[in-house]
């Protein structure tokens, strides 16, 4: 199946929310609202993308960094379009601008009952961390 990726700009919002909201393992919060989303998108300009098919969106990946290191949130592919190198290419895409940019590590937030998603990541060469923990607070 032919898929085409490009840029997530704030326009895709509604589309990319829907399929996070379908898609198990994927755990939203207020971060993830319109206006919150549009401020990640401006901060990190370029670094996130859409997959789409037929003008649907089928698969959406956040990126970003910090100056010293990438994150990667919110990965999803719907069901139907899985196994065809969507993910894989979102994901690929992420890393190389991240890479231009001279981040040289990159982490992603994976819920521990996220087996299909994990088993992605390793499948990616990507490796779990048992050395480290996430402490956080809302403020």
């Amino acid at each position: 199946m032919e898929f085409n990726v490009r840029k997530m700009t704030i326009a895709d919002y509604n589309n990319v929310l829907s399929l996070w909201q379908a898609s198990e393992g994927v755990g939203l919060s207020d971060s993830d609202s319109h206006e919150n989303i549009r401020q990640y998108l401006d901060r990190n300009r370029g670094m996130s993308f859409v997959a789409v098919i037929d003008d649907r969106v089928v698969g959406a990946v956040l990126a970003g960094h910090d100056g010293r290191r990438g994150y990667i949130y919110h990965l999803a592919v719907y069901p139907d379009y899985r196994r065809q190198g969507i993910g894989c290419n979102l994901v690929d895409r992420c890393l190389k601008v991240l890479i231009d940019s001279g981040i040289r590590k990159c982490h992603i937030f994976i819920l521990n009952d996220n087996v299909a998603g994990i088993e992605f990541w390793k499948s990616m060469e990507w490796t779990p961390r048992s050395d480290i923990s996430v402490i956080s607070k809302n403020i």
